[in-house]
């Protein structure tokens, strides 16, 4: 008999690649979500969807009862209040992973190291609060409550992602960079194109939650990232590699970007400071990263294939074009 596993989620961007992987590996499905967006599975025999809330209790007590599943992934837990219902409720799962971030991290360390860099308090305020401000201590928080219910002898552990892209990113972070690649000869990068921001391609995302689901050590966190990083500039090759595609990359200081009135963080995927995450003990457990070159390729072609522009994250090509101009007259 196949194991079953409980997704919480399952239907946008690394739910959507979680139920797909665990399928893959020969898992019975069950989504649980409240079906405010469009169900890629609904025609697939191998997935059930029951449809609930997972801030009411009694949905998500209810889904438990119903599906009795071995394993379950927790993608969208995040409150602390989810936590900690969610590992009373799978207290006696064969495991129970709960995504965290690697926005949890409070220190600013090359490389972030489970169990050695401090993660960021939680105040009362900030557990209810959906501020983007305190995305990371309230991610931080469940983490606390996940260890303290494998003391219990629950199963339960936490993977933290970076960055996550790839397809049907609805974030359209790198999206903007793709659209950026495929439609001008001539890309801005902010700054010497030497900044680091470490990113995970979706589906090792997903495999990451199912390999710690099955072999994770309860009360543990694992990073999840590329097991290659590469920078902005090395990042925009790569989609132009991708894509078949020649483009220049443009190097542009602040005193540059000042002239049009933008700044290095108008550019989405820049960060000042490296953010990079350890990731040994999640490959210690048999995981595995996607080349670079592949993962690329794909996120290439389901761009192409979505109507995603990353518009929301434009700093404005007029803008750019009055950067281009400074520069060109240096």
């Amino acid at each position: 008999m196949a194991d079953t596993a409980l997704v919480i989620g399952g239907t946008r961007f690394i739910g959507r690649h979680v139920v797909e992987d665990l399928l893959d590996h020969d898992y019975e499905v069950t989504i649980f979500n409240r079906g405010n967006h469009e169900n890629p599975f609904a025609d697939h025999d191998d997935v059930t969807r029951v449809e609930g809330d997972r801030r009411d209790d009694t949905d998500l007590k209810a889904a438990a009862l119903s599906v009795q599943p071995d394993i379950v992934i927790d993608c969208v837990a995040y409150y602390p209040e989810d936590v900690r219902v969610a590992v009373d409720l799978f207290s006696d799962v064969d495991g129970y992973v709960y995504i965290s971030s690697g926005s949890a991290y409070a220190a600013e360390e090359i490389p972030k190291r489970e169990g050695e860099t401090a993660l960021c308090d939680c105040t009362d305020e900030q557990a209810t609060d959906d501020s983007h401000a305190s995305y990371g201590p309230r991610k931080a928080e469940g983490d606390r409550i996940v260890f303290e219910a494998a003391e219990d002898g629950v199963n339960a552990m936490s993977v933290r992602p970076c960055i996550v892209y790839g397809p049907h990113d609805y974030t359209e972070r790198l999206d903007y960079w793709i659209d950026r690649v495929l439609n001008y000869d001539r890309v801005v990068v902010p700054g010497d194109g030497q900044n680091l921001w470490h990113r995970a391609y979706v589906e090792d995302v997903a495999s990451a939650l199912r390999v710690v689901a099955e072999e994770g050590e309860p009360g543990e966190a694992y990073n999840v990232g590329d097991r290659r990083l590469v920078t902005m500039e090395e990042m925009v090759d790569l989609v132009a590699d991708a894509a078949d595609t020649d483009c220049e990359v443009v190097h542009a200081g602040e005193h540059e970007l000042a002239a049009a009135e933008l700044s290095p963080d108008d550019f989405i995927l820049y960060r000042d400071y490296p953010h990079v995450l350890d990731t040994d003990k999640l490959a210690a457990l048999g995981w595995e990263s996607t080349p670079l070159a592949e993962a690329m390729e794909r996120s290439v072609a389901d761009h192409r294939d979505s109507d995603r522009d990353g518009s929301e994250h434009d700093p404005g090509r007029e803008a750019e074009e009055r950067v281009l101009g400074v520069l060109d007259t240096l």
